[in-house]
């Protein structure tokens, strides 16, 4: 017999399942919870009678790193977000890896979704669906799949090429320099970080990776943050060789020209615009500060 659960049973499954998760994978860098706000709607919703339903589901980020036989370590990371009626519903998951061709993604997720549907009805499933991730994924690397048997629909999503140019009042936090760091290697993004005031931060990659970088990074607390420009371009067939034609960094790292001034935290903008120039960007420079540079 089935008894439908209500919303509040629900929550508290899902409150003592991250409480497993976070206990078992003590590190950022196998499970962080992307988004804290609907964590702690949720928490409040199932310790208050009066509380109202969370505005947003819980979202979260599950790094698996399988064994496999050539003992190159690859990353599996699963972005994981729960309906409110989970585990009634399914979760949502999607596996990327950097190793993965888009056919072959689209292919993995589409298995994982089919394991769950037989597999986890009504329970908490995501220790399954993260060991199903850890022994299976690995093997759709090598795949060969014709990119034909891919909806047209999916296929567009991955096929721009975005690059997007970031200002921000000032950026000095070390954890925030960090996460920018952190979130750019996780997501296959390159490009550079100016701490300091102003601060600046470019990023380019795919455009959906680029899309959730900005949306972690601007869940932080900044005095003010903005996408200053941004770049589009389609790709043809999107395949990891063209994507890494467009780009024009080759990894995302922390770039400090010579601080002067008073706290020591003003870079030097002639030895930015430089380095801009050097990479082809030299136009960008005028877009943050409207002025030439020289």
């Amino acid at each position: 017999e089935t008894t439908e659960m209500t919303n509040r049973e629900e929550a508290e499954i899902q409150i003592s399942e991250l409480d497993l998760l976070s206990s078992m994978f003590p590190y950022e860098e196998e499970f962080i919870v992307t988004d804290q706000v609907a964590l702690a709607e949720l928490k409040h919703y199932v310790e208050n009678e009066s509380a109202e339903m969370p505005s947003s589901k819980v979202q979260f980020i599950l790094n698996v790193k399988p064994e496999v036989s050539n003992a190159s370590m690859v990353e599996f990371s699963m972005a994981c977000a729960l309906p409110f009626k989970y585990p009634t519903v399914l979760p949502e998951i999607t596996v990327r890896s950097s190793l993965l061709s888009r056919a072959q993604q689209i292919n993995l997720n589409a298995d994982l979704k089919t394991y769950l549907m037989e597999n986890c009805s009504g329970e908490p499933c995501m220790l399954s669906a993260r060991e199903w991730v850890k022994d299976h994924a690995a093997a759709y690397i090598d795949k060969e799949l014709s990119s034909s048997s891919t909806s047209n629909a999916t296929q567009s999503e991955d096929t721009t090429f975005t690059r997007l140019w970031i200002y921000s009042h000032h950026i000095y936090n070390k954890q925030k320099r960090k996460n920018i760091i952190d979130w750019a290697k996780e997501l296959s993004l390159s490009g550079f970080c100016m701490p300091g005031k102003p601060g600046v931060v470019c990023v380019e990659g795919l455009q959906s990776s680029c899309e959730e970088f900005w949306s972690r990074v601007r869940k932080l607390t900044w005095k003010r943050i903005l996408i200053r420009h941004r770049e589009d371009v389609s790709l043809e067939g999107g395949g990891h060789a063209e994507i890494q034609k467009q780009r024009k960094f080759s990894t995302l790292e922390e770039k400090c020209f010579d601080a002067h001034g008073a706290r020591g935290n003003h870079m030097d903008l002639g030895q930015l615009y430089r380095f801009l120039e050097e990479k082809g960007c030299a136009d960008i420079f005028q877009m943050y500060f409207g002025v030439e540079g020289h």
